[in-house]
């Protein structure tokens, strides 16, 4: 596969993390031809003037337009009748030296996988190191409708060591298909409707049903902070309902009894905080 590589990496107040994010970009064994930031509406921007210099980097201000329209207008960045993949990377994850290069092999090898995902690591930004335990191996659904990432939390002795199918790909890193994603070219690959949270699963979704598969690397190895890595009830209170709202919204529109799950999880959040 000789096609393009494109990154988009949507910010908001990332001042502390994107830089760790383009450094290791910049030591890639497969370089990016293109990286496109979004920045959806920072507080102080400033920080966006001093980034490490990075070939065919282009920033895009915007204000506070939420995380999936924020991605959609950096895919309208990109050239015309591009080729090849997309990598939807979060500030706050790091890939490893061989992950662009092992993204790219696997979808060349895999004709009907419209996204690889990678092996997340916890990364403590705090500390500047890695928490020896995992972030994501894939996205896996309860029986009774709760999305998890898988492995999370676990200490990392080794295990999901094995590529497979998976049923959604964390949104921190989807490696993907651009031929995949042009059946949404006119209504935005991302649903707009999301403005934060499950929009990485709703987009999994569509793509499955419209016959594509997903895939689980582990050769595709990054770490993530991922923000979330604390108590909930540190989390604030308007998070936790938009991210509930967000449930609501993906078996809005794809109708499954798994409704119940998001409703009750919804309730708790807005009635008790929960």
């Amino acid at each position: 596969m000789t096609d393009q590589v494109y990154v988009i990496i949507v910010t908001h107040d990332s001042a502390s993390v994107l830089p760790l994010c383009l450094e290791a970009l910049a030591t890639q064994t497969r370089q990016p031809d293109r990286v496109i930031i979004v920045d959806s509406g920072s507080n102080d921007t400033g920080y966006l003037n001093d980034l490490p210099q990075l070939a065919g980097l282009f920033i895009l201000e915007q204000g506070n337009i939420g995380f999936s329209r924020a991605n959609n207008i950096g895919l309208k960045a990109l050239p015309q009748r591009s080729t090849g993949m997309v990598v939807f990377l979060n500030p706050d994850a790091f890939l490893e030296r061989n992950a662009l290069a092992e993204a790219t092999a696997s979808l060349a090898e895999h004709y009907d996988v419209a996204v690889v995902g990678g092996r997340l690591s916890g990364y403590d930004p705090a500390a500047m190191q890695a928490t020896g335990r995992i972030d994501s191996t894939g996205v896996f659904r309860k029986w009774y409708g709760r999305w998890y990432d898988r492995g999370q939390g676990e200490r990392d002795c080794g295990q999901y060591e094995t590529a497979s199918l998976v049923p959604a790909v964390c949104g921190a890193l989807m490696c993907c298909r651009l031929e995949a994603l042009a059946a949404f070219a006119e209504t935005g690959v991302f649903d707009e409707g999301f403005f934060l949270y499950k929009e990485d699963i709703e987009l999994s979704l569509r793509l499955r049903k419209n016959g594509w598969k997903l895939l689980y690397q582990p050769r595709v190895r990054a770490f993530h902070c991922r923000g979330w890595q604390r108590q909930r009830g540190d989390v604030p209170f308007a998070t936790r309902l938009l991210a509930a709202k967000s449930e609501i919204l993906l078996y809005l529109r794809h109708p499954s009894p798994y409704m119940l799950w998001a409703a009750g999880k919804y309730l708790l959040v807005r009635l008790f905080r929960c």
